[in-house]
């Protein structure tokens, strides 16, 4: 019988890194708890607060709040039939989910903007590849209640902090305005007026979207469409007066702050939801999957779903990418126990277990050796679990209530009683803590 495998654009995020050659595939667990860590309590200081939503929604969310016309609803959406005949899909993107519950639980009544953070699975059909799984992870935030440019600007500001905040150097900050729906009407219309002479030497999906959704052009891989578009006219063009002054506000708080960015009229992000500031982050380091965080604003959306006209502006950062690129530049190696307790002998075995617990109960990260052996080679699994400390146990020991202390790194080894080790380590929490006292004992 064949053994069962996970499905393809799936991944397991395991203790350790997974390879394919020397090709690294996922960055290990403890860099994801890493990013998490770090993003909780970044966020914690600027008051966002978490939510959770559903992994699957109403089809229909999506449809009106993406946008049919795009191709994450067009093409790369998982939907299906519920035994009511229900239409859901799991959720491709985390901003419509966080909207809907916004809605529905009345958020906006309790005043003031609403500061919310969240990360999960996301879903979409498309072709893995490294960095893009057909099951991914997302990172974001979302500040509903306000059209201040300040808005925009403190989202850019926390993406800005958690990405050096994780020791990321080689970024670039790209910017855009993509105006209200005034402005797009105005410069749709110019960029397909542009477009049209050149339809036939268009990519196929460009050539469709020059009906559907002519800004998503602007987004072409294909390097004969980017020739073409390299000389459209820019959306900048066609901003209108509040536009240009929200844009303008929003250049002049970035540089008042030193976050440093690169105008670029052609990023135009790939869901129909978006108003006024758009941006990505891309990293230099990544190859051709360059981006890590996108966002922007959509002051339409909520209203879109039936909620009250509300101005928002929030971003999202694909976690399997910025894992896989935090583990290029700083591997993160997994977390060693404090200390590594092996037994032997029946009464042993029975005090050592009951002895890890309650150095557990006092903060230690505590690996016990179950596998019986004899101590030497329960010493060798010691020195390779990366403890500093081995705390030894036989029957000897466990008669008399005591225990061998060694320090693997030096061999040193000293008796103590077990209410002497418990006594002397029991308010400590950290590693370094824990050598310095243990040096202590007599």
């Amino acid at each position: 019988m064949e053994p069962m495998q996970s499905l393809p654009g799936t991944e397991d995020i395991l203790p350790t890194p997974q390879w394919l050659g020397s090709d690294l595939k996922v960055a290990n667990i403890h860099t994801w708890q890493r990013v998490e860590q770090l993003a909780r309590d970044l966020l914690d200081r600027a008051a966002y607060r978490e939510i959770r939503t559903p992994t699957f929604e109403s089809t229909a969310l999506f449809e009106r709040g993406i946008g049919t016309a795009t191709d994450v609803v067009s093409k790369e959406m998982y939907s299906f039939s519920d035994r009511s005949d229900r239409s859901c899909t799991l959720r491709p993107e985390g901003t419509a989910g966080v909207v809907r519950a916004y809605i529905q639980h009345s958020l906006y009544a309790q005043g003031g903007v609403q500061r919310l953070w969240y990360t999960g699975p996301m879903f979409r059909y498309e072709r893995p590849q490294k960095g893009r799984q057909r099951q991914f992870h997302q990172l974001g935030v979302e500040l509903l209640g306000t059209s201040d440019p300040r808005a925009d600007v403190e989202v850019i500001t926390l993406a800005t902090d958690l990405l050096r905040g994780l020791g990321l150097k080689n970024l670039t900050f790209y910017l855009n305005s993509v105006g209200d729906r005034q402005d797009r009407q105005r410069y749709r219309e110019a960029l397909v007026a542009y477009l049209t002479p050149y339809q036939g030497d268009l990519d196929p999906d460009s050539q469709h979207r020059l009906v559907h959704n002519p800004l998503r052009i602007l987004d072409s891989k294909d390097e004969k469409t980017q020739g073409i578009t390299a000389t459209a006219p820019s959306i900048l063009d066609y901003l209108g007066d509040d536009s240009r002054r929200h844009f303008d506000r929003v250049l002049q708080q970035l540089s008042d702050l030193g976050i440093e960015f690169t105008l670029n009229p052609r990023l135009v992000r790939g869901l129909d939801y978006y108003t006024h500031t758009a941006f990505e982050i891309q990293s230099h380091d990544l190859g051709a999957q360059a981006t890590v965080c996108g966002g922007g604003r959509y002051d339409g959306l909520v209203a879109e779903l039936g909620g009250p006209p509300t101005a928002a502006v929030g971003w999202a950062i694909g976690l399997e990418r910025l894992t896989l690129l935090l583990e290029k530049l700083n591997p993160q190696p997994p977390t060693a126990p404090e200390v590594y307790l092996v037994s032997r002998g029946d009464r042993a075995e029975a005090n050592a277990l009951h002895l890890a617990q309650q150095l557990r109960q006092q903060g230690f990260r505590v690996e016990l050796d179950l596998s019986r052996a004899a101590f030497g080679k329960q010493f060798k699994r010691a020195d390779r679990s990366g403890a500093p400390v081995c705390l030894i146990l036989g029957e000897e020991e466990s008669a008399q209530e005591t225990v061998q202390l060694k320090w693997l790194a030096s061999g040193e080894q000293r008796s103590l009683s077990q209410a002497e080790l418990l006594q002397k380590s029991g308010q400590l929490r950290s590693q370094e803590e824990s050598q310095e006292e243990f040096k202590r004992f007599p």
